[in-house]
């Protein structure tokens, strides 16, 4: 079992900045694979962005070159840096991990960016 917190969201204005953190109930060294999706209201859930055990990252492209997800294993903490928000990054921001053949996710914050 692992328990997911995130943190970090919040109101901003286009140009601006946030850095969202997960906090594991566990070492995060064994996770396969931890990540960053986002639903906005009446869209799809979309994958932001992951990082596996060997500290690949992947991203989507509409997040490219503007956000960094890293992960601390020594404080069991994956982070998302968020940089020039626009209003189209407005979303509910949901910390992901796969551990073996099982999928955690977080409650979810709000990063809201206003033009």
């Amino acid at each position: 079992q692992v328990q997911l917190v995130e943190s970090g969201g919040g109101l901003v204005q286009a140009g601006g900045s946030l850095r969202l953190s997960c906090a594991a109930s566990r070492s995060i060294f064994s996770i396969n694979i931890m990540g960053w999706y986002r639903q906005a209201p009446g869209k799809q859930r979309e994958l932001v962005a992951s990082i596996t055990s060997g500290d690949n990252t992947n991203y989507a492209d509409s997040v490219k070159g503007r956000f960094t997800i890293s992960r601390d294993n020594a404080k069991n903490t994956v982070y998302l840096q968020m940089n020039s928000l626009n209003p189209e990054d407005t979303a509910v921001y949901c910390c992901h991990a796969l551990w073996s053949v099982a999928i955690y996710w977080g409650q979810g914050t709000q990063v809201t960016v206003s033009s």
